[in-house]
């Protein structure tokens, strides 16, 4: 079992940046891949990105890079999601996900944070 606090969302202008943060505890977080995804009111989950075991493989949504960094701590067991240049059409609830796949779909992920809430305004 995994369990995963993510942190760090808030309120920001467009053009902006935050960082969210995932914590994980219960199990050892090296061996997951980790990934960051969103939900706006109305939508489907989204993928936004991952990173794989040890930080050797990353891969994002087309919409968001260039603009956001995933990275990992494997000491901390912490995942980061930077965010720069944010759109108000990044508004969403952002959850961090843990699985044994490298993978963008989110049936795929065996745990889930409880989401932070990222608002920018225009």
């Amino acid at each position: 079992q995994v369990q995963l606090v993510e942190s760090g969302g808030g309120l920001v202008q467009a053009g902006g940046s935050l960082t969210l943060s995932c914590v994980a505890s219960g199990s050892t977080f090296s061996n997951y891949a980790m990934g960051w995804f969103r939900q706006a009111p109305g939508k489907e989950r989204e993928f936004v990105a991952v990173v794989g075991w040890g930080g050797g493989s990353i891969y994002y949504h087309p919409s968001v890079e260039g603009r956001f960094t995933i990275s990992r701590d494997d000491d901390k067991n912490t995942a980061y999601l930077q965010m720069n240049g944010l759109k108000p059409e990044d508004t969403a609830v952002y959850f961090c996900a843990g699985s044994r796949a490298l993978s963008p779909v989110p049936s795929h992920y065996d745990y889930w944070g409880q989401g932070t809430q990222v608002t920018v305004s225009s």
